[in-house]
């Protein structure tokens, strides 16, 4: 049930970033992240920490709401699959003794029955974990979240000027350097990935939100933890700068929709969004997307044991209601 707030009752989970021009991207990292350009934002609403369990939870109460995950694949989706995969369930990650080569399938499996209520599949459960985000949601089941709670999925653009914390000049969150003082600042890999951790046992996966310090604008986990879905079709790379200051672009959507397609796969129609933020299982040695300006395509149908996501309220249109939900 949404109900009405002016600027001066927003709900205490709910965080203004001010609207300003900003840089995007980045020209020093992964070339999908280039090139660095100004973007103008206006200023809007953003939850402090990414949706958990405890409150997917209740959205699932209120609504019947059944996750991509939980739902058996339409063989017509999917040409050349094999019938016996056409079932129910997410991809989990698990850690091998050894790996040979780049194959992510040494560590990512399938597995049927894996959900958010069962985040490792099997007989797992949220015991524990009611207050870390919930993951194994594919984009629609975030959207439709969004959606009964009055709020939106933050475009690209939104979601970075929230993460860069009020600096546009440092290359994490935080500052410079990714681990200051040898203090851990975000839910990031520790060890040799995908093999070795350094992590405590039980510790090695999703942590509770507002774990890990808040950053300028008091947000948490923006960086590490779960990647976090963005209402943006992937493009393999940002436009170009404007020449002008007068052209700077106000309020950029990402990509075309036809465009975000995988190439990979020409035979499967899925649209692809722009995931941001990292996630526990990015590390030094294998994927440093723990940044702002970090950006990677995900497939609108795919759920996984560590991506989630957190909504924003813009303002409202001149003589339009505000709500909250």
């Amino acid at each position: 049930m949404a109900l009405a707030f002016g600027a001066e009752h927003v709900p205490d989970d709910l965080v203004w970033i001010e609207g300003r021009t900003f840089t995007m991207g980045s020209n020093d990292h992964y070339p999908e992240e280039a090139p660095a350009h100004p973007v103008k934002v206006d200023g809007f609403w953003i939850e402090r920490t990414p949706v958990t369990n405890r409150k997917f939870m209740e959205f699932v109460k209120a609504t019947g709401h059944v996750t991509v995950a939980e739902t058996v694949p339409d063989p017509k989706d999917y040409p050349g699959a094999l019938p016996e995969m056409l079932r129910a369930g997410s991809l989990v990650f698990t850690r091998p003794k050894s790996v040979n080569g780049p194959d992510i399938s040494q560590w990512w499996t399938f597995k049927f029955g894996a959900t958010w209520r069962r985040p490792l599949g099997g007989l797992s459960d949220l015991r524990g974990k009611l207050d870390h985000p919930v993951v194994h949601v594919a984009w629609s089941d975030a959207k439709a979240y969004a959606d009964w709670a009055g709020l939106d999925l933050p475009t690209e653009a939104e979601w970075e000027l929230a993460a860069r914390g009020g600096s546009d000049d440092t290359e994490y969150a935080w500052g410079d350097e990714f681990m200051p003082n040898g203090v851990a600042m975000a839910n990031t890999w520790q060890g040799i990935f995908p093999t070795t951790t350094t992590k405590p046992k039980g510790h090695e996966r999703t942590s509770p939100v507002g774990w890990f310090p808040a950053n300028g604008y008091g947000l948490h986990d923006m960086i590490g933890n779960v990647w976090e879905w963005t209402s943006d079709y992937w493009s393999t790379r940002h436009p170009e700068p404007a020449s002008h200051s007068c052209c700077i672009p106000s309020n950029p959507r990402g990509g075309d929709a036809e465009a975000s397609f995988d190439p990979r796969q020409p035979e499967i129609r899925i649209h692809r969004r722009v995931l941001k933020g990292g996630s526990h299982l990015c590390a030094p040695n294998y994927c440093r997307r723990y940044r702002p300006a970090a950006r990677h395509a995900e497939p609108e149908d795919t759920s996984t044991s560590h991506v989630g996501f957190r909504c924003i309220k813009r303002k409202p249109a001149t003589g339009e209601a505000q709500t909250a939900p």
